[in-house]
């Protein structure tokens, strides 16, 4: 038990700082305890929302966090909090709606204050371009995985045996991520379309820079060493914008839950720490070597993570349902690798 508490002080004492405060919120824009309660429901269940929706990106971090030096890995847990609960949570919120709304970041900060309704409005009418920005750059990590040439431990064969033949191929997972965007762009409609392909082209762009960049910093040339020091930059980099890509849908999904900017940056915030102890834990525990499909069911829960956002521009799809299909990959996943591991126990 104090083994377990050590991952996750941190976590469950920003939960209970997070209750206390969305507890006086709601009750200071309601005017009644049952508001503060109330408020204190909807941080919980946002929380909780968060980490199902992000325990595949708990498995991702772990698998780069684990190459990154410690002085790297101290600073994404604490850089990396910050960013993403104050950055991914108030402040892309904030700037989302000032470029929309044509407004300075103070004033889109007061419209969440004192206009939340509205404030919800705006931000949900720039659902498209973010679902397809943050769905084409989780596609790429996806497909990255699965095209990966010489990979040889498969989870399910049949599918992915062929693919990293495919994988031969120069940048095809650009190919697949282009045509999915194109093929989804025909059923947005007609003043959404070309908003839809753009915003999904950016987020190629951006993956592709990050992946550059990562690839530039673990590459010495013929007289160096490699850095690790530098190689870790680029594995912070990515790791910041695999966060961001996981927190465009939730951000946007939170308000079909609540208006209160306030009360989703508290939930979500929470949440998001609760994953960061999760991914600590895996890399402490060696868990990903020990079940070795892990990793298969957590890119495809990105895989589908990424379809689940594009879908969600034509049709609303709650995020229980996205929650419970990641959950249903990793838990497969588990089960698999721990049968693996009964019967290879000898050898």
């Amino acid at each position: 038990m104090q083994t377990m508490m050590k991952y996750y002080k941190g976590s469950i004492l920003l939960s209970v700082l997070g209750g206390v405060c969305a507890f006086f919120i709601g009750q200071y824009y309601s005017g009644t305890v049952a508001g503060g309660l109330s408020a204190l429901f909807l941080a919980t269940v946002l929380s909780v929302l968060e980490i199902s929706l992000s325990f595949d990106n708990a498995v991702v971090n772990a698998i780069v966090l684990k190459k990154m030096t410690p002085l790297w890995q101290r600073r994404f847990l604490t850089w990396g909090v910050l960013i993403a609960v104050f950055g991914m949570r108030l402040v892309f919120p904030l700037l989302l709606v000032g470029v929309v709304a044509h407004l300075n970041p103070i004033d889109a900060l007061v419209m969440a204050a004192t206009k939340p309704d509205e404030y919800a409005q705006i931000m949900l009418s720039a659902h498209v371009s973010i679902a397809a920005y943050g769905g084409a750059f989780l596609m790429m990590v996806a497909l990255k995985y699965f095209f990966e040439e010489g990979k040889d431990v498969h989870w399910i064969s049949i599918i992915e045996a062929p693919i990293a033949k495919l994988g031969r191929m120069e940048a095809v997972e650009i190919g697949v991520t282009l045509i999915t965007l194109y093929v989804f762009s025909g059923f947005q409609v007609e003043h959404d379309k070309m908003t839809f392909l753009i915003s999904g082209v950016w987020g190629i762009v951006t993956y592709i820079a990050v992946d550059g960049i990562g690839a530039f910093l673990q590459s010495p040339d013929e007289t160096e060493q490699l850095d690790l020091n530098k190689a870790s930059i680029g594995m912070f980099l990515y790791l910041e914008v695999l966060d961001a890509s996981f927190s465009f849908d939730g951000v946007v999904g939170a308000f079909a839950i609540t208006n209160n900017l306030f009360i989703i940056m508290i939930g979500l915030g929470v949440g998001a720490m609760f994953v960061r102890s999760i991914t600590i834990m895996l890399v402490d525990k060696g868990t990903l070597s020990e079940y070795r499909y892990l990793e298969h069911g957590a890119f495809y829960a990105i895989g589908i993570l990424a379809v689940i956002m594009f879908a969600g521009t034509i049709q609303h799809i709650p995020e229980v349902i996205t929650g419970l299909l990641g959950a249903a990959f990793i838990a497969l996943s588990l089960l698999s690798s721990i049968r693996w591991n009964k019967k290879h126990a000898h050898s």
